[in-house]
């Protein structure tokens, strides 16, 4: 970002394209803040070449070099070294500016039309306000300075104040040299304050990030910055569902004073209790400064570097003074596994949500997933530590903490993290335990009482699916029924809270119906180690094979087979699939509408058009807006579909696994396995099911998003409809409310599909171990050139490797071919239908690819590290899901 020109006094669009070196920490910060359509003060950043101009000038240097030589850690309270940093202040004091800088500072001011007016003048060095350091309260800032000889001496009071004991101490506290610290000047103009504070996008105490906190005092905000009063405290739910951040409580301040600027320059503290009793900031100016920091963190944050934001409140407008990045977050975890390092991984996310996610999902779906995972847990009565997250973001990607959810699932319920990590996939390691006997004692029988209580609301849950699901499908059916065309501006903040309402209830059983797919699962697993001591997990997988309950995401394959053989004799489908300009968009257009094909696929769009591959991020287009990938796969299935074959060799397989049941199971148990199986079958459909109601209620989001977006482009407030994936909610709701005209917006659309671009470039690790990234190594062949994974699904299959990276590239897989995938979701299905065999990268026993293959009676094997380049291309392999492994030929 280095200019071509180098001025001493730069704009806010000239600060940010300067960078920190020129315009310092707080100095860069405004020009993001004005660059992205904030209100800001009108004013501009005197250089860091300034500062170093200044020095040259007044012979500073050598006197610089001997305090950076002399003074260290150990020695800063000597009192000949107190001396020295007190000389060197009064000499810069004492000094004079370069007449350049004071011309080029007078005529800025001047044509800005504030050079009489009351201004700040503040401290904004090069290492200043950064991720690493914040240097809060350590450098000057002036405020209420009058008059160009005031402005010169308050600049030189920045200057000096870098050369303070704090100032010098807090360097060497953190290994920082001097010449990394050179001081820019920010100067702008004094807001009138009728209020001011500061606000945090996360709680600053216990690092949670769904909370945000705003202190408040009347008058100038220097009194809560510097602690001269205990100032009000509003908290408030920093949470996706609800369109503006509602308030979860107000603790009125005592206030024991103010801040007022004085007539002839300054400020001062005047001691009243005149405002103790009042609060300072109406409910909905509260609410108002919550939207506006969110869009703080948006912006500024990337939805990942919290931020700590100076505000001023003139009574009509929040005006921005300073943002800075939070950098001292706790560390929230268990007591037991403090010690241990936190192990990020990215296993059962990479079957949803692989890629990078756009702008506008990121924090709900990373709020959303946390959320979810918090409920498992805690509407057990089991209490997780204040702050804790299960889930972050690490370039760009999503990540689980996975010590966290080993040790909770342990904890809470007597959960082994080998069998965490069985059911999860990925590649970490499990958490050390001092005692892996999880029911010894009164923590055992608080486990046994929690576990019991999970499953009772599992058990409740799964007899509820049916309604519950039926429920959901009702409120979003009822809110999409008329459309959103009509809708003003206005209601379309009712709209997301509702959504939002339904989110809410649903997030709260959503654990406990997916854990109706591995509860019985585990318990049959359990049952059958006793009798196929080695063979307990292929005999499971091949007793799932072609269940009687409608698995909804191997259902819409069921359909796909059936659509390709209705195509096959439908002369008209077949025309249409047949021809060389083939054009799956032009369905409807092209079929007539007495065609068999037609009517059946629009059966199928009614049914599952919500669905879409990698559906929870609403970038992706849902299956009724684009059914081209659907089609595709029909084309190339038309002539080889047969789904009568296709469940004659699920029950050929399944009659084997339970043939070897009555060989090595008593009779008196197999009406039990029966019924586990008939159970872990039910459980799986439940679990796949309510992941379709979740991709119901993202398409809500989608469908709003989509209308915004044409609305947004109409206005000229973005220039595409589809640049409304790069913007955020709360910046959307800003604009619908009035509260923002979207100035600046779309710079940020712009600079975020450079970012997301970028971020997409980068090989996501497997596993972060505190903040270290790990990647696996490719698993390294044996003598027999055997591949070891996890078994899945049972049986034996060769053919030639298809390395498909994304359903897109699904053209390349023909019938029998090998399917070598680094994960797959829902979208997947279709695929699995010409695939011979599944191999993955990732994956567990209830991963989405596991759950299909089971239930379609592919082989699959999963969680190879590095198989994607272990694996050539059209290389011929041997998959064998009875014993998890993959033979290369």
């Amino acid at each position: 970002m280095a200019k071509t020109t180098l001025n001493y006094f730069l704009s806010w669009e000239e600060a940010f394209q300067s960078g920190v070196q020129q315009a310092g920490g707080k100095g860069w910060n405004l020009g993001r803040l004005a660059r992205y359509g904030f209100n800001i003060p009108m004013g501009g950043v005197l250089t860091t070449r300034a500062y170093n101009e200044f020095i040259r000038h007044n012979g500073l240097q050598d006197m610089i070099l001997n305090i950076s030589q002399a003074v260290t850690a150990g020695n800063i309270e000597e009192t000949r070294h107190q001396e020295r940093l007190a000389q060197l202040r009064e000499k810069i004091k004492e000094g004079s500016l370069p007449q350049p800088v004071v011309n080029e500072l007078t005529s800025t001011l001047g044509s800005l039309g504030i050079v009489d007016r009351p201004l700040a003048v503040r401290s904004s060095a090069s290492a200043e306000d950064s991720a690493q350091a914040s240097f809060a309260g350590i450098h000057a800032s002036f405020l209420n300075i009058r008059g160009l000889d005031n402005i010169l001496a308050a600049v030189q009071g920045c200057y000096a104040s870098l050369w303070t004991h704090a100032a010098v101490a807090y360097r060497r506290k953190l290994n920082i040299s001097d010449d990394e610290v050179v001081p820019a000047v920010v100067v702008m103009e004094m807001v009138e304050a009728r209020a001011a504070g500061v606000g945090f996008t996360c709680d600053p105490q216990t690092g949670s990030r769904d909370i945000l906190v705003i202190n408040a005092n009347f008058g100038l905000g220097e009194s809560v910055v510097n602690g001269a009063v205990e100032p009000d405290t509003y908290r408030l739910d920093a949470g996706v569902w609800t369109a503006v951040p509602r308030i979860l409580s107000r603790k009125n301040g005592r206030k024991e004073g103010v801040t007022r600027t004085k007539e002839d320059g300054g400020t001062q503290f005047v001691q009243t209790a005149e405002f103790s009793s009042r609060q300072v900031l109406p409910d909905g100016e509260i609410e108002k400064l919550g939207l506006l920091l969110l869009r703080v963190f948006e912006a500024l944050g990337d939805c990942v570097q919290h931020q700590d934001v100076e505000w001023v409140f003139n009574g009509r407008d929040f005006v921005l003074v300073q943002a800075r990045p939070v950098t001292a977050l706790p560390r929230s975890t268990f007591a037991a596994i403090k010690n241990q390092p936190d192990i990020w991984s990215n296993g059962n996310y990479r079957d949803a949500v692989p890629m990078v996610p756009s702008p506008l999902n990121r924090r709900f779906m990373i709020n959303t997933i946390d959320a979810i995972q918090k409920f498992s847990f805690t509407e057990t009565g089991y209490r997780l530590p204040e702050g804790l997250h299960f889930s972050r973001f690490f370039n760009g990607r999503l990540y689980c903490n996975l010590s966290a959810l080993q040790w909770a699932m342990f904890d809470s319920a007597g959960g082994l993290p080998r069998y965490v990590n069985m059911f999860w996939g990925g590649h970490q390691p499990e958490i050390e335990l001092k005692d892996p006997k999880p029911f010894k004692g009164l923590s055992g029988l608080k486990r046994l009482w929690h576990g019991i209580k999970s499953v009772s609301l599992t058990n409740k849950a799964a007899k509820n699916a049916p309604q519950t699901h039926a429920r959901v499908s009702r409120s979003v059916e009822a809110l999409t029924r008329q459309g959103f065309r009509h809708l003003p501006d206005g209601d379309f903040i009712h709209l997301y809270d509702e959504l939002g309402r339904i989110i809410r209830e649903f997030a709260r059983e959503f654990s406990f119906l997916s854990a109706a797919g591995s509860l019985p699962v585990v318990s049959l697993l359990r049952m059958l180690e006793r009798y196929f001591p080695d063979r307990a997990l292929t005999v499971v997988n091949a007793l799932m094979v072609g269940g009687e309950a409608g698995i909804t995401s191997a259902d819409h394959g069921y359909r796909l087979v059936e659509l390709a053989g209705i195509a096959r004799r439908d002369n008209d489908a077949v025309k249409f699939f047949a021809g060389e300009a083939f054009d799956p968009l032009a369905w409807e257009e092209q079929l007539p509408e007495h065609s068999p094909f037609k009517r059946a696929f629009h059966e199928f769009i009614k049914a599952y058009g919500h669905r879409a591959v990698y559906e929870l991020d609403i970038i992706n287009p849902r299956w009724r807006e684009d059914p081209s990938y659907l089609l595709d796969i029909i084309r190339s299935t038309i002539n080889t579909a047969d789904l009568d074959q296709f469940k004659a060799a699920q029950k050929e397989k399944f009659a084997r696994a339970w043939h070897e049941i009555q060989d090595q199971v008593p009779s008196g148990k197999h009406a039990s396995i029966r019924k586990l199986v008939g159970k872990a079958q039910a459980g799986a459909a439940i679990r796949e099911e309510t992941k379709s109601v979740l991709a119901m209620i993202i398409e809500v989001y989608r469908m709003i998003a989509r209308e915004l977006g044409s609305r947004f482009c109409e206005r000229t407030i973005i220039k595409e409809q589809t640049d409304i994936y790069f913007c955020t909610w709360p910046e959307l709701i800003a604009v619908l409310t009035g509260a923002w005209d979207g100035a600046g917006l779309q710079t940020l659309i712009a600079e975020r599909k450079v970012a997301r671009k970028e971020m997409e470039s980068i090989t996501p690790p497997d596993v972060i171990l505190g903040e270290t990234p790990k990647f696996s190594e490719p698993v390294t062949r044996t003598s027999g050139n055997c591949l070891a994974g996890v078994p899945v699904a049972t049986g034996k299959a060769s053919g030639m490797a298809r390395l498909i990276n994304h359903p897109g590239e699904g053209s390349r897989l023909q019938p029998g071919d090998v399917m070598v995938a680094p994960s797959t979701d829902p979208g997947w299905t279709p695929l699995f239908l010409k695939a011979g065999a599944l191999v993955m990268e990732t994956g567990g026993f209830l991963s989405h690819g596991a759950i299909v293959a089971r239930e379609y009676g592919i082989p699959a094997v999963v969680n190879i590290p590095g198989v994607m380049r272990a694996i050539k291309e059209g290389g011929k392999v041997v998959v064998d899901g009875d014993e998890g492994k993959v033979f290369l030929q």
